[in-house]
Formats: C-alpha cells, sequence, structure tokens
C-alpha cells in the first residue's frame, strides 16, 4: 500500500469510526475549577494570549497535526492554515515522509502562501532517522513549508501493529541529538497518543529537543485506527490487546512539567473543548493541541474550522471568567483547579 492509499485511509477511518480509546480516559475529567460566584472580571477584558518558543499567540491553541499527501488532505490542510491564521493560533502538518518519498506531494503540505503569519510546524517520524534519513532531507521537510520548528514525532506502539512497520528505534536518540544540533529552528518531540514519562522526556530534554508534546492516551486510539486498516488478524489482535495502553494526558503532562519546570509543554491527547484546554494549562501546559475536533470541519471549510476554534475560544474564557483568571498565568494559582476526589477527602477528615 502507497503512503498516499495510508493517508486517505486515516483520514476516512477518522471520520467514519469510534477510534477512540475503549477503557481510558485522558484524566482531565479528575479535575474541576473552583467556582467563583463573585469573579470580580469582565468577560470581554480576560486575556488569552500567550507565547511559545518565542512566537506570540493570541490563546493556547495547536492545530495538531493530521494529515498531508493527497488532494483532499491539502484542502484540509489549507482549510486549517485560513483559520488558524484568522485567529492567531498554532497549527502543525501531517507527517512528511510522504512528500520526501513522492515530491509530487509537496503540494498538499505547503501553506505559507494562506498563512503568512501562523507558528507552523513541520512534521517527521523520528524513527526514519533510522530509516537512512539525512540532515539534509530533515532540513529540507522544514524549508518545504517555512516551518518555524520542527516536530518529530514517536510512535512505536503504531508501528509496531502496521504491516511492515518501523520497529528498530536502537540509537535513535543519538540520531535525534544531531538533528538537534543541527538544525536552525527548534525541534519538538511528540508522542502521537500514548504519552510521554517521565524519565524518557529528560532524555529528550538533554539531547536538545526545545518543546515536549506529551500527546497521552485518551483521545483517539492509533491502535484502534490501524486495526480498522488491517487486514492481518495477527495484527488486530494485538491492537485489540493493547487497545488501552498508554498514559493518560493528564498525568504525563503533570509528570513531565515535575521532571522539566522550565520545558515548554504541549498538552494534547484527548482535548475537546476550551474547558479542557483551560485545565491542561492549569496542570501546566504552555499550548493545548487538538485535532479530531477540527478534522470534520476542515473538509468542508475554513469558516467551519474558524467556528471550532471560536466555540473554543468562547468555552477558554467561559471557564478563566467563572474561576476568577483574568489571564491564563492565573489559572496556575493554587487552589484554583482542584481534585474533587482529594477536596472531598480533605472534609471528610
Amino acid at each position: 500500500m502507497s503512503h498516499q492509499d495510508r493517508k486517505t485511509d486515516h483520514i476516512r477511518i477518522n471520520l467514519r469510526k469510534d477510534v477512540s480509546f475503549p477503557g481510558l480516559r485522558t484524566g482531565f475529567e479528575r479535575y474541576q475549577f473552583v467556582h467563583q460566584a463573585l469573579p470580580e472580571l469582565d468577560i470581554d477584558t480576560l486575556d488569552t494570549s500567550c507565547t511559545f518558543l518565542g512566537k506570540a499567540l493570541a490563546a493556547p491553541l495547536l492545530i495538531s497535526s493530521m494529515t498531508g499527501g493527497t488532494e483532499e488532505a491539502a484542502h484540509i490542510n489549507e482549510h486549517l492554515a485560513v483559520a488558524a491564521q484568522a485567529r492567531g493560533i498554532a497549527m502543525g502538518v501531517g507527517s512528511q515522509r510522504v512528500a520526501i518519498e513522492d515530491a509530487k506531494t509537496v503540494y498538499s503540505f505547503q501553506v505559507r502562501s494562506v498563512a503568512p503569519d501562523v507558528f507552523l510546524l513541520a512534521n517527521l517520524g523520528a524513527v526514519q532517522l533510522n530509516k537512512g534519513y539525512s540532515i539534509e532531507q530533515v532540513q529540507w521537510v522544514v524549508d518545504m513549508i517555512g516551518a518555524d520548528a520542527l516536530i518529530l514525532h514517536l510512535n512505536p506502539l503504531q508501528e509496531a501493529i502496521q504491516m511492515n512497520g518501523d520497529t528498530d528505534w536502537r540509537g535513535l536518540l543519538a540520531k535525534i541529538e544531531a538533528v538537534c544540533r543541527a538544525l536552525p529552528v527548534p525541534v519538538i518531540a511528540k508522542e502521537v497518543g500514548w504519552g510521554i514519562a517521565p524519565a524518557t522526556a529528560r532524555r529528550l530534554a538533554d539531547a536538545g529537543v526545545q518543546a515536549i508534546d506529551v500527546a497521552g492516551a485518551g483521545g483517539t486510539s492509533w491502535s484502534e485506527v490501524e486495526r480498522h486498516r488491517t487486514q492481518d488478524s495477527r495484527l488486530s489482535l494485538l491492537a485489540d490487546t493493547f487497545a488501552n495502553w498508554g498514559i493518560p494526558t493528564a498525568l504525563s503532562l503533570q509528570w513531565v512539567r515535575q521532571a522539566l519546570p522550565e520545558m515548554p509543554l504541549v498538552a494534547s491527547g484527548g482535548i475537546r473543548s476550551g474547558l479542557d484546554v483551560a485545565k491542561a494549562f492549569a496542570l501546566g501546559a504552555d499550548l493545548a493541541g487538538l485535532a479530531a475536533p477540527f478534522l470534520p470541519a476542515a473538509v468542508s471549510s475554513a469558516e467551519a474550522v474558524v467556528t471550532e476554534i471560536d466555540m473554543l475560544l468562547a468555552e477558554l474564557r467561559l471557564a478563566m471568567f467563572l474561576s476568577g483568571a483574568a489571564d491564563l498565568a492565573a489559572l496556575r494559582v493554587p487552589g484554583r483547579l482542584l481534585s474533587w476526589d482529594a477536596a472531598w477527602r480533605s472534609v471528610e477528615e
């Protein structure tokens, strides 16, 4: 099967099938903001702006990497980019491996003409560095779209249950370090939906990675996506066994924040609302990444994507207003976000 066919499958399955974790949630449901009945704020003056890797953004939102490599993907990326430009948020493109393998697909990733000011993230699977991809090719991926940073995504489970997946991950950290040293733009390490443990985060930071996207479990499960794709009964059984594998997003986020207090962090994996964005920021994220909520809209139009962004922003602002936070930093004030379980225990004790 070609890379283009795989991209088409991924879009189709994500739109038509239930690819959520069957028994694992993000962990954000364990937390609640303390309601302020007298917030002493004007909701219209709340400040949602932030800075990530030196880039000013209107809100802490990232349209997470989704697709590229086909004509349909080109339209999706254009719609996402127009919307990101309109609302001043960040955007990543899907894996550009297909463009390295087939130069005719490069156009499907190129969105700078409609998004000149967007903080734009290039994207390549880290394991491809073990398949002979050179520093020059990695730099070409960045230059291809005029990216501000590069995502190297980590997906060992997905590769292990893919037909002919890349399962030799030996020596990869040293190659990631070489990319970090060579590239003039920041490198972001990103899981694709199973989370990052603190020890791994420290190793990535020591290698020179300048930001981490924990991309935890509880949202889209790529093992479920691959289970729907495969015709191999053995791989299907493997995917089923590991359907609830991974570190929930809220837990991975807090572990990595504790391990790396100064590291810029993205929280993604099952974030579905502006309230989730607010919780992620309160728990230590600098950006919140979303993909699944945008995909159906992006198939339709840029205007539909803008509508989705505006709802997220309305939810974020309402969460800030009702918790008494005039800006994003105020969401992190101790006692503003609580684990209700812990709060009940403290009362009962």
